[in-house]
């Protein structure tokens, strides 16, 4: 767990792994939702708490997902094109029990992302566009149904649900560095004085920057053959 390592041809779903855990919309999503939330910045302790809380448990399940499928597929070549495919998969770990958990996991992976990347992208396209950003606006509702409208046409398209999620995630986690390098530099904007980012704190972003440039990198490369 604590030791990092690279198999050979994983590049690209390691960067996968990544942008399905640190998924840029959101980051869009939390920065307007809290900009609704907390006004005052007397309230940034409590800010703090409610990442304190979402961050650890979205590692908990990102460690629980890799521990279930290591446990599942270690030693063995599993070929999982669809989602029929992952329940008897799963069978030498949940037994009787890997359909329903399947279900469920999926079930609620879907219902999850049906609400949070329509609306990450509502909130993200409404301030480009400079629209109305309220919930009850009909430009914010419009963008929020379209985006929602998107995904079950490309779902319903016939390819291959498993690589299109695989390639959305890599996408995702390519997106990073870019990501990565507006929050630094919004963090250390003059207007916002004693909050701004102390060395340490931009020491950790760097190195997290580095990360997500080197890994993205690597990435590129595998995909164009150059590795």
């Amino acid at each position: 767990m604590f030791v990092p390592s690279l198999p050979v041809g994983a590049t690209l779903t390691v960067i996968a792994l990544i942008g399905t855990t640190v998924v840029p919309y959101n980051l869009f999503l939390h920065s307007a939702a809290a900009s609704k939330k907390w006004h005052k910045v007397e309230q940034i302790p409590e800010m703090r708490k409610d990442l304190y809380l979402a961050i650890p448990l979205g590692g908990l399940i990102s460690i629980a997902i890799v521990s279930t499928a290591a446990s599942a597929f270690f030693g063995q070549q599993v070929n999982i094109a669809n989602a029929a495919d992952i329940a008897p998969a799963l069978a030498p770990v949940f037994g009787n029990l890997s359909a329903m958990c399947v279900a469920i996991g999926l079930f609620s992976a879907g219902i999850s992302s049906a609400i949070t990347a329509p609306l990450a992208a509502a909130f993200a396209l409404s301030g480009i566009l400079n629209l109305n950003k309220d919930l009850n606006a009909w430009s914010f509702k419009l963008i929020w149904f379209i985006i929602l409208l998107l995904g079950v046409l490309i779902a319903s398209s016939g390819y291959k649900p498993i690589s299109v999620i695989w390639f959305a995630q890599v996408a995702n986690g390519l997106l990073l560095p870019i990501v990565v390098v507006f929050l630094i530099w919004m963090l250390n904007k003059p207007t916002l004085k004693k909050h701004r980012n102390n060395l340490k704190q931009n020491i950790l972003a760097s190195l997290v920057l580095l990360v997500t440039i080197l890994l993205s990198t690597r990435s590129l490369l595998v995909a164009f053959n150059f590795l």
